[in-house]
């Protein structure tokens, strides 16, 4: 029996729970936290090779902190237009939307 996608997903989170509860959350990501920085250490690095590894960690936190506001610039556009866009659903005819608590003539 297939499950459905909402099925995986919680089984998925429930999953993770059970990872927290027996790790600090830390170390489960210290790879991946090492990777994403070392992407604008990187950056920095292939810009300017002959900076201090001082200069070099200062610039690519700042790399990293433009990187995160873009994404936020991305995020608020998209709720702007997902507002503005109206309901994604269609209404229900008219006489659906009536009071049914009331008998009709």
């Amino acid at each position: 029996m297939a499950i459905s996608p909402s099925q995986r997903a919680l089984y998925g989170r429930i999953g993770a729970a059970v990872a927290r509860s027996r790790h600090d959350p830390r170390e489960l990501t210290v790879n991946a936290r090492a990777a994403f920085l070392s992407r604008f250490e990187r950056q920095v690095r292939e810009e300017s090779p002959d900076l201090s590894d001082a200069e070099v960690q200062r610039r690519a936190g700042e790399l990293r902190i433009a990187h995160m506001l873009r994404l936020a610039a991305k995020s608020s556009i998209a709720r702007s237009k997902k507002r503005t866009a109206g309901p994604t659903k269609p209404t229900a005819p008219e006489e659906d939307r009536r009071d049914r608590s009331t008998p009709t003539p």
